[in-house]
């Protein structure tokens, strides 16, 4: 048994849901923020048989996707004097984590 951590952006965290439950994954899901912009997403916990856990990282994959954002930042122009001006970021996708499970149990 495997245990998938999957973060996925609050954008694609719905059809991400959709797509686990209709090929029928089972996940918890948990609100968490990212912390280079602060921004909401989803945690997904899927637990899951080895050889099921590609197709759990495909349906994410194919779910959550990456995306060009505008956020401001400063910048110093001498002494105190400072500026925002917004830089373009990547945001969106999903970070994931598989790791082994001891024991699984559904009471």
């Amino acid at each position: 048994m495997k245990l998938i951590f999957a973060v996925v952006n609050g954008d694609d965290s719905q059809a991400v849901s959709k797509a686990l439950t209709k090929n029928g994954f089972f996940a918890t899901k948990l609100a968490s923020t990212g912390g280079f912009l602060s921004a909401g997403n989803t945690t997904f916990m899927i637990c899951t048989d080895n050889e099921k856990v590609d197709r759990v990282i495909e349906i994410i994959s194919k779910k959550s996707h990456k995306r060009k954002q505008f956020v401001p930042s400063a910048s110093s122009y001498g002494v105190g004097a400072y500026t925002a001006f917004p830089v373009e970021v990547s945001v969106g996708g999903a970070t994931i984590f598989v790791t082994d499970v001891e024991r699984f149990e559904k009471v």
